[in-house]
């Protein structure tokens, strides 16, 4: 990968030793993923493109060049950079046209595992997606003897323009197969008890209501899925020798999947989330929304190979890769979890006769408007990220586990809260913020130097990756003074998370759904950020 990188940089004729000069192309390919040809669109003549490799503090200059027929873009995911190189069309700037080249200019304020993608049409799912690592200028605290991107995708041979249409004229043109009689009879048979029987038609009659079923876990299933763009037969392997620490930087670059990751045999070190360091915690499981990352250090201790096994949420599919002291070994690749289906406790928690609070707002100071002081909300013990079972088994990531490795807040106290509901229509597939899609919307404003509470209240019973450009959302998880800080949080049904934004970056801004149907669906909006320099 080094060697492509040096054939793809030029050293620029600045006399500063860190400013280094990218080119990268955006084109069409056919590809054969499946067993059927198809198109891909392709940066460098590869999907995923070529990683960069940058050194915080660098000037980079990166050249992109538009070989397609129609518009195109780079967003770099995560990047704290000047709003006009943010790769956003008709908020930042107007798009890279056709045979046309865009230089990105932005100074590398920050280091960890991140990742680009086109913000044009499709294409992000259509293969313009890649990584990007940025070395720290300091020691790094994470140590390792060797790192291997892990990059996720979802892939259908179908265009997504057509997948599109497909939910536009039927929402569940895709679910999984949904329960039938049958399937109720049975369930409501083997039920343990007259009171566990009346849980079952209880249930049944309340998803009925709702016009969804319980398998209803995504939008868009069937995909083929990918690990560094190769499938579960091509094996994507990593070498180690024994004993060595492997930094595995997990990026999810897939249009509609959530992803489950264990490797079976080896515990997982996490020890940076979205790029930003966390106090280590030790792992068997955990699950990775669409567009986070989670970098993980495992420590093989004998010289034999290792499955990194990343099932889809829903079932509907796994991608494995090999972790081995040399090519060509792999190990057994473990049976998948059962299907996870949805109960009233995900979805309408007053209904399942659970006692839950309503706004689950994780020991965050709030503001008193009548005074100075702070008052502390408690929260319920819930799975924010990882959908678990409950059970003593294998340790789950969980949303409340993340603690960053260095101070954030410094008991900051916000300066005002805002609430954004999730919202959506599923029989109309129509996704918005507050009931409004993106055309229909006013852009949210902040001013410059603020700080801000946003409470996003999922109305939804799906689970949304709400993504900020050019601003951190600090986690309000009870990490207390270090709240981790993500550019991606997700939200699951029914239930309520809280963040705090320190607004620090002056310009217009995408905010939106990660899922990129829900997005082009309406769940988009602009942040416009007051004063400041722009």
């Amino acid at each position: 990968m080094k060697n492509i990188l040096l054939l793809l940089a030029s050293i620029s004729a600045s006399t500063n030793a860190l400013a280094d000069t990218y080119n990268l192309i955006i084109d069409e390919k056919t590809v054969n993923i499946t067993g059927t040809p198809a198109q891909a669109t392709v940066i460098n003549g590869t999907m995923p493109g070529p990683l960069l490799r940058f050194k915080e503090g660098e000037d980079v200059v990166i050249n992109v060049t538009n070989n397609l027929d129609v518009d195109s873009s780079i967003h770099w995911h995560g990047l704290i950079v000047p709003w006009q190189m943010d790769g956003v069309p008709d908020i930042s700037f107007d798009g890279i046209k056709p045979g046309e080249t865009f230089t990105y200019k932005f100074t590398l304020e920050q280091n960890g595992t991140y990742w680009y993608h086109s913000h044009s049409g499709f294409q992000e799912q259509t293969g313009v997606h890649a990584p990007m690592i940025i070395e720290p200028a300091e020691p790094d605290p994470v140590q390792y003897d060797r790192d291997y991107v892990v990059m996720l995708a979802d892939w259908k041979d179908d265009s997504p323009e057509e997948v599109y249409k497909n939910l536009k004229g039927d929402a569940e043109y895709y679910t999984n197969p949904r329960p039938t009689v049958v399937d109720f009879i049975k369930e409501w048979f083997n039920a343990d008890s007259g009171e566990a029987s009346s849980q079952v038609v209880k249930e049944r009659a309340a998803f009925a209501k709702m016009r969804m079923a319980p398998t209803d876990i995504v939008d868009v299933t069937g995909y083929t899925l990918l690990m560094n763009g190769q499938t579960a037969n091509k094996n994507w392997t990593g070498t180690f020798k024994a004993g060595e620490r492997i930094r595995l930087r997990f990026i999810n670059a897939a249009a509609a999947t959530y992803f489950d990751i264990s490797i079976p045999g080896l515990k997982m070190e996490v020890v940076q989330a979205d790029g930003q360091n966390l106090q280590p915690v030790m792992i068997d499981q955990f699950n990775i929304a669409i567009a986070e990352t989670y970098d993980v250090v495992v420590t093989p201790k004998e010289d034999i190979a290792y499955t990194v096994f990343a099932q889809a949420m829903d079932r509907s599919g796994y991608v494995r890769g090999t972790l081995a002291p040399k090519e060509g070994m792999t190990a057994s690749i473990p049976k998948m979890l059962p299907r996870r289906v949805l109960t009233l406790k995900d979805v309408m928690p007053d209904m399942s006769g659970m006692k839950m609070d309503k706004e689950p707002a994780m020991n965050m100071p709030a503001k008193d408007s009548s005074k100075d002081s702070v008052t502390t909300i408690k929260m319920s013990d819930i799975k924010m990220n990882m959908h678990a079972s409950e059970n003593m088994g294998p340790k789950v990531l969980s949303y409340a586990d993340l603690k960053s490795l260095e101070k954030t807040s410094f008991n900051a106290v916000a300066d005002r809260e805002i609430t954004l509901r999730l919202t959506g229509e599923m029989d109309r597939y129509i996704w918005s913020f507050d009931d409004k899609k993106f055309d229909m919307a006013e852009p949210i404003y902040f001013e410059f130097g603020e700080r801000v509470r946003v409470k996003f209240v999922n109305d939804t019973m799906m689970d949304h990756p709400i993504h900020m450009h050019g601003l951190w959302q600090e986690l309000q998880n009870g990490s207390g003074d270090y709240a981790p800080k993500k550019h991606t949080i997700n939200v699951p049904p029914k239930s309520t998370i809280i963040v705090e934004v320190p607004v620090d970056n002056a310009g217009k801004w995408a905010f939106h759904c990660h899922i990129l149907f829900h997005a082009a669906a309406g769940m988009f909006r602009e942040i416009e950020v007051k004063g400041g320099e722009q």
